[in-house]
């Protein structure tokens, strides 16, 4: 299961109806996907890290969403967020990677902990490198 995290930022001057009919099209478009929305969260209007188009304010939404197989229809949303003049800033992130990541990291630092008392020097890789944190 793939899961991702789809963020945008509207306009501060669009009426807070007009976000959520916004909200509720893209919704639409994603489960008619096959994927599902496991959560969705307006954070409201906040101010921007910078001006973007003169405006140091927007309002954030936030949609997080799970796809079995990984079949999606982001792009075509992303798509028609990059038409949409209402909304400033977008970005999807694929979440599922990072929690693997850190799921293979924890068992490994805490065997490094008690393999390696000391402070010397782990078992090395079979390719001559100090181990998973050599790539870093």
């Amino acid at each position: 299961m793939r899961t991702y995290e789809l963020i945008f930022v509207v306009d501060p001057r669009v009426s807070d109806e007009d976000v959520v009919t916004m909200t509720q099209e893209y919704k639409a478009m994603i489960t008619a996907g096959g994927s599902t929305i496991t959560s969705e969260e307006n954070w409201g209007r906040r101010k921007l890290a910078y001006p973007i188009e003169k405006l140091g304010e927007g309002k954030y939404v936030i949609l997080n969403i799970s796809s079995e197989g990984g079949a999606t229809r982001l792009p075509e949303v992303e798509h028609r967020m990059r038409q949409n003049d209402k909304i400033l800033r977008y970005l999807t992130v694929r979440t599922d990677e990072d929690l693997k990541r850190a799921a293979r990291r924890q068992p490994a630092a805490g065997a490094a902990a008690g393999a390696a008392p000391g402070g010397t020097a782990g078992p090395e890789t079979a390719d001559g490198g100090a181990g998973p944190e050599e790539g870093v």
